[in-house]
Formats: structure tokens, sequence, C-alpha cells
């Protein structure tokens, strides 16, 4: 079984509603969610305009094979209103795969670990609430360690619903 970690983003409509649907939909077609993060209010990253998002990290185990899980939320997210309409453009839903176990996957449409994920607090911020030991693959540092280097000053915070 492979540890995968998904981060879940959403900025449009019921950003809470469309997160849930999409746990629901990925414990449905994919995997049960073993942990997952509390829902953290994230400024837009890339494109400063764009409405605050609500962003999650869960947590599956599964022996699913990485491709076959992207083929799956790409799906999810076609089913949950997602347009692909502009680079950093605002979305319904956005998941994406961090990690799969500690393989190492260079594709020109799936990276794992997510290239970008090193940079960004709205991924750190969630990831190291529920996996500050995960070792990151690439860098063999600490998901914790990530996030304590960090030169991103966006705006992060844990929400309660």
């Amino acid at each position: 079984m492979n540890d995968v970690y998904l981060l879940l983003g959403s900025n449009l409509g019921d950003r809470y509603l469309f997160m849930q649907q999409a746990i629901k939909l990925i414990e449905e077609q994919i995997a049960p969610i073993t942990n997952k993060s509390s829902v953290y209010e994230t400024e837009s990253w890339g494109k400063s305009d764009a409405p605050d998002y609500l962003n999650q990290v869960i947590l599956l185990q599964t022996d699913m094979p990485a491709r076959l899980i992207l083929e799956k939320i790409l799906a999810i997210e076609i089913v949950l209103g997602r347009k692909r309409e502009e680079k950093w453009g605002s979305r319904t839903i956005d998941i994406d795969i961090l990690f799969y176990g500690d393989a190492i996957i260079d594709e020109v449409d799936l990276q794992i670990p997510h290239p970008e994920l090193h940079k960004r607090r709205f991924t750190l911020e969630p990831l190291s609430e529920i996996a500050p030991n995960f070792k990151h693959t690439g860098f063999k540092k600490a998901i914790l360690q990530l996030k304590n280097e960090l030169n991103d000053d966006l705006v992060v915070k844990k929400i309660y619903f």
C-alpha cells in the first residue's frame, strides 16, 4: 500500500461543499481517507486578484497506480465543474497529487512529488499538520523543515466549520 497525499483547493462557489463532495468521490472511486488536515483559508497564489481559497490535505492508502489516480481525480474535477481556462485561474475544485509513497515520477503530465509543493505555504501548512516528519523524496527533508524554511509569506489560516 502506498501513502498518497492529495491537496484539495477551491475558490469558487460553496468552497467547503465542493471539497466535501470531492472527498466523497475520492473515497468512492479511489480509496478511503485515513487522515486529513484542518481546512485552511489561503490568499490566491500566482494570481493575487482571485478570491481566497480553501485548502486541505488528505491521506489515503492504495495500491492503485499513480496514473490511474490522476485520471480519476481529473474526472472528479470535471464532475464538480472544474474548467481549465487559464493558468492559476479560479476553480470550483483542484486536486493535486503531492506524494505517491516515496515514488519519483517525472512524466509530461504527471510529476510526483508535486514540483511546486516545497515553495507553497498553502500546501505545506496543512501537509505539516498531518505529516510533519514525512520526508520529501527529492529533497530528503521533513515536511515541517521545508515549511520552516519557506520564503512564501502568503497568509494561510486555519478555519473551523
